[in-house]
């Protein structure tokens, strides 16, 4: 099972504190907020280390009846996750004859990173090449394993490890997100790695420890505990103001491009902002020029038995019958039944025009496209 406890500078916030050091010991003063997402990622997570604990044929107790967001799509992520795990095993095995498989292991690379540990969902160990692998069950932001530096930092903590056992030269990057049929793969020699780890890890690390460096501001903004009150992303989302609300036609192409840039961040700030205002305003704070008051609602049955009794005595019909939507209906199934059955009789019309940044994996679109109306 996953340790308990979390480093100041964990693994998994290596994104946010690489790029802004000082917002490790910033976000020090403010407590975790939990969040049902959260506790539905550690649900998937304990399913899925029994799960490959289970077909690595070593103890394991089912944590099934006590998960609390337990259902058909995470029963599916969960067998896949265990699934990929077991492939990546069996191809270890072709090249070692006794490769190391450790599910859930604290790994800890504070050799670069102050304090710094962590916890793999597994690990394959073998001659030649060592396989980080991370269950990612989100289903907002696709996750790249590509540099990724989360893995990265796990690795380090491997290769401390069982370096001096294992002759190994390469590191394999394996993340699986299956609510975004999601897998990706990144190779780095061992000795790039050491490099990076020396290079930018370490020096960002101390920087980030003692509470440092330049604050900068950028979609790793996401998960820092100091968003909302951020100065310093203010600043850098206020920027826009030098626009002055200009109607695009008036801006330059290369201001527009910019903008592109910064709008998502400048958006996530403000809808930060609303939250934490609401969140404070509830709790007894008043603020300058704004009251609470009690939002719109929708009518709804208080007793819907009753309802059913008198709409029936009429000779009425109070229900109505609709097909279930195809997640649903996949859900209701099963995937397999789901392919078997109907599959054939399910579409998938092309998505609608949305600009993304270059570095987006998606084709880009062929400029004569024409959108369907």
């Amino acid at each position: 099972m996953p340790v308990k406890g979390h480093a100041l500078l964990s693994a998994s916030s290596a994104p946010r504190w690489l790029h802004c050091p000082p917002s490790a010991r910033l976000g020090e003063s403010y407590q975790d907020q939990p969040s049902e997402y959260a506790a539905e990622g550690t649900e998937a997570h304990a399913l899925g280390e029994y799960k490959v604990l289970k077909a690595l044929k070593r103890k394991a107790t089912n944590p099934t009846k006590k998960l609390k967001y337990f259902n058909e799509e995470m029963e599916n992520c969960t067998d896949g996750y265990r699934d990929l795990v077991m492939e990546l095993v069996r191809m270890a095995k072709e090249k070692c004859q006794d490769p190391l498989i450790m599910v859930e292991q604290r790994v800890d690379f504070s050799n670069w990173v102050p304090e710094g540990f962590g916890t793999a969902d597994a690990l394959i160990v073998a001659d030649g090449v060592l396989t980080i692998i991370d269950l990612k069950f989100g289903k907002n932001l696709v996750v790249s394993a590509t540099d990724n530096p989360q893995l990265k930092c796990y690795a380090l903590g491997a290769l401390a490890m069982f370096d001096s056992i294992y002759d190994i030269d390469t590191v394999h990057l394996v993340i699986y997100q299956p609510r975004r049929e999601n897998i990706s793969e990144f190779d780095i020699s061992k000795d790039a790695l050491y490099q990076w780890a020396e290079e930018e890890l370490h020096p960002r690390a101390e920087l980030a420890y003692k509470g440092e460096g330049d604050y900068s501001c950028g979609q790793w903004c996401r998960f820092c505990k100091a968003k909302q009150e951020c100065r310093a992303r203010a600043e850098a989302n206020l920027l826009l103001a030098q626009y002055d609300f200009q109607m695009p036609p008036t801006l330059s192409d290369s201001e527009i491009a910019v903008i592109l840039g910064k709008v998502d961040e400048l958006v996530s700030w403000a809808n930060d902002i609303k939250a934490y205002a609401l969140q404070m305003a509830i709790a007894g704070k008043e603020w300058q020029g704004w009251k609470l008051v009690e939002g719109r609602s929708n009518r709804k049955i208080s007793n819907e038995e009753a309802v059913i009794e008198a709409v029936t005595a009429l000779g009425k019909d109070p229900f109505e019958k609709k097909l279930l939507g195809v997640t649903a209906l996949e859900k209701l199934l099963g995937k397999t039944k789901f392919n078997e059955l109907i599959g054939q009789y399910v579409a998938k019309p092309p998505g609608k025009p949305t600009l993304v940044p270059e570095s987006d994996k998606r084709e880009a679109m062929n400029s004569d496209f024409k959108e369907e109306k």
